[in-house]
């Protein structure tokens, strides 16, 4: 339930990052200014004595994390990849909620795959090791088929996962109420929007029949895709709270040593990573979109392998050509086209001045061109583009919520490999490509092909739904009459939206 009641769960939020010691590092990462310290040291030293104690061995902050729940584990998974943003240490120190946190018994394991696919565990499997890897919502055990003899990996879900990740999203949610009601000026970024997406990512990476189908999808999209391996999806071994899937042979994105002593060159394969994401979200409009190194191995022919297809992001065709022209513009240089296509899809409302806009985007894009990414601070960089759009009422598009994530994500594990590396220059010519093939004669005329299709397809009725249509606007069907009953259970709950109202009017004024 989304009450009042999880002001709790906010108030142990800060009581466990005092507890753990994670404020100091959390403000110190972020470079909180002083005033902001003290609120937070202010609010958070009295409840100290309410926070989880975690597990001492960790680092403060993955402490922290680790004892808050899986959706702070997300959080933090996020984080792990921008050492820009938190600095080397704290991005090294997060980097083990990934996929190296503290396991269930694998006997408990394969009781919930004895549940799950309702065979004993040793028909299924001649063998089945402990667990591998181990994330927030899952984890995965090595094992072998006993029909074939093939190496799977089989991933099973945390006992109690769902109730646990429902108490942190309900929690996630008050926040987001109190932000809008105690800071007007966020609701442009509509909080409770971005929550409630969250909230159905979640809730599809928590059933592993979902993800099996996107993988299976995402196979089929990417089958031709040079460098790039899936591990296939064994259905017959696959449920709701199990998925069994081919073993991926390799090292972890995230071992730069490993990578460095299997003769890859990581300077090459950050520019794929990126490569990659890109194609899939503008070629496909469907992409991975929880790329971390967690999630990505090294094949020892050099291919990059990805798993773990719980969360994946969908976006339209008209929204692939926004966002590239966008992108396209800035690779450009073309403020101007940059702002344009902002106010053409609604983005920035249509009583600002585009030239004002455009002046304002030069100056988030311009310091950018000419350096390697050392020299760039993404925070602020990130920072004085919130101030931009906050100036301009530009919202939050939920639609984009995912893909901007999911760069930042990319970003970060492209840095992590080449730190030099210059996500313009990588990401020019498949921007470039998609934009010749998308806006343009070619495709102007294949959206007409496609609209002549749907037409064609109404064609054989089309003078029967003319004849309907001029026969309705002769002769209007007047409405039907409400029953007497109706009224009165109409006039009750108007009348007590009504008094909710009032009640809520008077809260606010006293």
């Amino acid at each position: 339930m989304k009450g009042p009641h999880n002001i709790w769960r906010l108030v142990r939020t800060g009581a466990t990052l005092e507890r753990t010691g994670a404020m100091n590092v959390v403000l110190d990462a972020f470079e909180a200014p002083p005033a902001l310290r003290f609120v937070a040291r202010a609010l958070g030293l009295p409840f100290k004595w309410l926070g989880y104690k975690g597990d001492p061995s960790m680092p403060p902050a993955t402490r922290a994390l680790t004892a808050l729940g899986p959706a702070y584990i997300k959080f933090g998974q996020v984080l792990s990849t921008r050492p820009d943003v938190v600095g080397d240490d704290m991005a090294l120190q997060l980097r083990v909620l990934q996929d190296k946190l503290p396991p269930f018994s694998t006997e408990e394991a394969k009781q919930e795959v004895e549940r799950a696919l309702g065979r004993p565990v040793g028909t299924m499997f001649s063998e089945f090791s402990d667990s591998v890897a181990a994330a927030s919502i899952a984890q995965v055990h090595k094992a072998r088929l006993t029909e074939t003899g093939q190496e799977v990996a089989v991933k099973v879900l945390r006992p109690g996962i769902e109730k646990a990740f429902r108490k942190d999203v309900d929690a996630f949610y008050l926040a987001a109420s109190m932000v809008e009601l105690f800071s007007p000026g966020s609701r442009r970024l509509r909080p409770t929007d971005v929550i409630e997406h969250f909230d159905g990512v979640v809730r599809g990476e928590l059933d592993l029949r979902l993800e099996s189908a996107s993988a299976s999808e995402f196979a089929a999209n990417t089958e031709k895709d040079e460098g790039f391996q899936l591990p296939q999806i064994k259905w017959d071994y696959s449920a709701r709270r199990v998925m069994t899937l081919g073993w991926a042979d390799g090292v972890s994105m995230g071992d730069n040593a490993a990578i460095d002593a299997a003769g890859h060159d990581r300077k090459v394969l950050g520019d794929r990573v990126l490569h990659l994401f890109l194609s899939h979200a503008l070629r496909d409009g469907y992409f991975h979109a929880d790329m971390h190194q967690g999630n990505l191995k090294v094949a020892p022919n050099g291919d990059i392998i990805a798993y773990d297809f719980g969360i994946m992001g969908h976006i339209d065709e008209y929204t692939r050509r926004v966002y590239a022209e966008i992108l396209y513009g800035f690779i450009r240089r073309d403020y101007k086209r940059v702002a344009e296509v902002h106010f053409e899809a609604g983005y920035v409302p249509a009583d600002k001045d585009v030239d004002e806009f455009a002046r304002a985007l030069r100056a988030v894009g311009e310091p950018i061109f000419g350096m390697d990414a050392t020299r760039i601070s993404m925070a602020r960089l990130l920072t004085y583009l919130f101030e931009v759009t906050e100036r301009f009422g530009m919202e939050t598009r939920t639609e984009l919520i995912l893909l901007q994530r999911t760069m930042v994500v990319v970003e970060g594990v492209a840095r992590s490999l080449n730190p030099s590396i210059n996500i313009w220059e990588v990401a020019s010519p498949i921007v470039t490509s998609y934009i010749t093939k998308s806006i343009g004669p070619r495709a102007a005329l294949n959206d007409l092909a496609k609209t002549v299709t749907v037409l064609a397809r109404f064609g054989p009725r089309l003078p029967e739904l003319v004849e309907d249509a001029l026969l309705r606007q002769s002769n209007p069907t007047p409405p039907p009459r409400q029953p007497f009953w109706r009224w009165i259970v109409l006039a009750s709950a108007g009348g007590a939206v009504g008094g909710a109202l009032v009640l809520w009017m008077l809260a606010r004024l006293f």
